[in-house]
């Protein structure tokens, strides 16, 4: 009897996962050369299987001709009905940060090159600072982008900041390792708006099963005459709301 595998194999498929999953343990990317020597296949093997991947955009040439892995997987990724899972667990912790806080807050997930605001709620308050759902940021711009990168593995962060690289056209900063560092040994990122003036986030990550980051919970801190709220109380009151929305998606803090 013919076994399950024999009967069901897909070689053309097997190839192009197998060049996935190559380039996937690889940031800086390989040439088609090498992605042949490391498969153990010729690079007219390669090749085809190269060029279907690269116009479906799963993967792209960057310096030197080497391949790397977009970020689409990751995009699908956030297709998937999970996504809608996290903004429904999501919008009643939130909900009740922003009643408590007398502050807005919004979650935004990566995507490429940028930061997507998934969910939004508003302030309870006659004035605020809002953010529209499904709008983008770029992610050296945002402290949700940041808060995430930090807290990616290190092969994950430096394929996100080649994409960045290559879509923005632009260079990381020479401190951004170190920025990273700061931010993960804090756990969240607290500082001025890199875009609005008179606005300070504070940006904690949401996390899965791994402890990897799937997003994260930020809100743009205003500080009110009136209001009893002062910064460090909030950054408390959303550091809980983080910890319970990872609670809630089945996440785990990092130890």
């Amino acid at each position: 009897m013919k076994s399950v595998k024999t009967i069901y194999s897909a070689p053309a498929l097997e190839k192009g996962l197998d060049v996935i999953e190559l380039l996937a343990r690889q940031p800086g990317g390989l040439t088609k050369s090498q992605i042949a020597r490391e498969l153990k296949r010729t690079v007219s093997e390669i090749f085809r299987m190269l060029l279907c991947l690269e116009s479906r955009g799963f993967i792209a040439q960057i310096a030197e001709e080497r391949y790397s892995l977009t970020l689409k997987l990751f995009k699908l990724v956030q297709e998937h009905p999970p996504t809608e899972r996290l903004v429904a667990d999501a919008l009643p912790i939130m909900s009740r940060l922003s009643h408590e806080s007398l502050q807005s807050c919004h979650l935004g997930v990566l995507e490429t090159d940028r930061v997507v605001i998934l969910a939004q709620v508003n302030a309870p308050t006659s004035i605020g600072f809002y953010v529209k759902p499904g709008s983008t940021v770029d992610l050296m711009e945002a402290a949700s982008g940041y808060v995430i990168l930090a807290h990616m593995d290190d092969v994950l962060r430096a394929r996100s900041i080649a994409v960045w690289s290559r879509e923005s056209g632009k260079r990381p900063s020479r401190d951004l390792s170190a920025h990273l560092l700061r931010i993960r040994n804090a756990g969240y990122e607290k500082r001025a708006s890199y875009l609005v003036k008179g606005v300070m986030n504070i940006s904690f990550p949401i996390l899965d099963d791994r402890s990897c980051p799937v997003g994260a919970l930020t809100v743009p801190y205003i500080e009110y005459n009136r209001s009893s709220k002062d910064a460090a109380r909030v950054t408390k009151m959303l550091r809980k709301a983080a910890a319970d929305i990872t609670a809630a998606i089945g996440g785990k803090l990092r130890g």
